[in-house]
This record gives C-alpha cells, sequence and structure tokens, in this order.
C-alpha cells in the first residue's frame, strides 16, 4: 500500500492541462495496486491559515524554547496539522500552471505554511538546514503557454526551478518533472504536448 498526496494547483478544474495530464498519473498509480489510496488538495479549496503575527510569535516562541500563550499555541496547531498531513504520505504529485512565469500564489501560500523549522525542515550549527521529508519520489506536472527551453526563455522560467528549490529544501531528492508546454501554440502543437505529457505521467505513475 502506497499513499500518493495530489496538491492541485490551477482552478480551471477540467479545463486545465495540468490537471488533465495529473489524472493519467493517478489512474496508472490506482492501477498498480488496488491497496495504494490518494488524498487530493486544491489549494484553492483549502482555507488556509494566514501567517499573521499571532503565528509568527508562536513560531518564535517554540524556536527559543519560550512559552507560547494560549492563543499563539492553537494558532500554530494549524500550521503542525497541515505539515503532519503533508509528511503522511508515502509520494507526491503536483500540478503546477505557470503564472506570471512563476507558481500560483495559492500554491505559495501553501508551501510558505508547510516549510517551517523542526516540522519539515531543520537546521545544524556545523552543517546547516537540512529537510525532515525524505527517501520520498515526488512528480509535478507543469504547465506553461509558451516554451522555456532556451538560454534566453529558461531565466524566465521562475515555475520549475522555485518548485524544486523548495522540494529539495525540506529533503525531497527523487524528484521528476512532466512537462506541457506551449499550451498557447495552435491546436496540434498542444494536443501533441498534452498527449506526450500524459504518456510521461502514465509511466511514472506505474512506477512509483
Amino acid at each position: 500500500m502506497s499513499k500518493l498526496l495530489y496538491i492541485q494547483a490551477s482552478p480551471r478544474g477540467n479545463r486545465s492541462s495540468s490537471s488533465d495530464v495529473a489524472s493519467n498519473y493517478i489512474e496508472a498509480f490506482k492501477a498498480a495496486s488496488a491497496d495504494n489510496t490518494v488524498t487530493t488538495l486544491n489549494v484553492w479549496d483549502m482555507k488556509l491559515p494566514e501567517f499573521d503575527a499571532e503565528r509568527l510569535n508562536a513560531k518564535y516562541s517554540f524556536l527559543h524554547g519560550q512559552s507560547p500563550s494560549d492563543e499563539e499555541a492553537a494558532a500554530w496547531q494549524e500550521i503542525v496539522s497541515l505539515a503532519d498531513q503533508f509528511k503522511d504520505a508515502d509520494c507526491y504529485l503536483y500540478s503546477v500552471p505557470m503564472w506570471n512565469f512563476s507558481i500560483p500564489y495559492k500554491l505559495k501560500h501553501y508551501i510558505d505554511v508547510i516549510t517551517q523549522p523542526g516540522l519539515t525542515f531543520g537546521f545544524d550549527p556545523k552543517t546547516g538546514f537540512f529537510g525532515l521529508v525524505t527517501g520520498k519520489p515526488v512528480t509535478a506536472i507543469y504547465s506553461r503557454g509558451g516554451e522555456y527551453g532556451n538560454a534566453e526563455a529558461k531565466g524566465m522560467d521562475f515555475q520549475k526551478p522555485y518548485l524544486e528549490m523548495s522540494l529539495g529544501f525540506i529533503g525531497f531528492r527523487e524528484i521528476n518533472s512532466v512537462i506541457i508546454e506551449p499550451t498557447l501554440a495552435d491546436p496540434d502543437t498542444v494536443n501533441n504536448a498534452i498527449e506526450t505529457a500524459k504518456k510521461q505521467a502514465t509511466k511514472l505513475g506505474a512506477t512509483v
């Protein structure tokens, strides 16, 4: 049995290319074993806690070995619960459209909430930062309107590099990527790109 956490970052539903391709990954993952399970988190449907003064104060109270107020402790527990939910999975899938050369702000909010010291990463004065989410595979499916393979365009891609950096920071080493581009081209080009991505996603989903 393997537990997949699917983090969906597009609000477009069935019209989303990244979500469409992700469904092929999920189908292959489920077909690989009857015991495999999938939990879907659509960041657009989640009521993510704001990282306000109360939560920041609670965070620094814990970091400095101080006792937070009851209100601060309750606020921090929301963060802990989301991080625990994230860490409970065995493998991960992200579907991520490119927005303004980066990721949707809702996904950035989720990443900011769960990327916390003592929860998903730690620090050693001698060796520096280290991730706490280790030994687990993750696949990210990216869709983007243009093409970002050449040297000039690659410098404008803050989508894939940012997500891979944030995942690596909390411990992921097996990071697989499926890219759908360019989604703003002519229909034949788009369809070919989607079909190629679906084959890649299906293969990855079947071999987690």
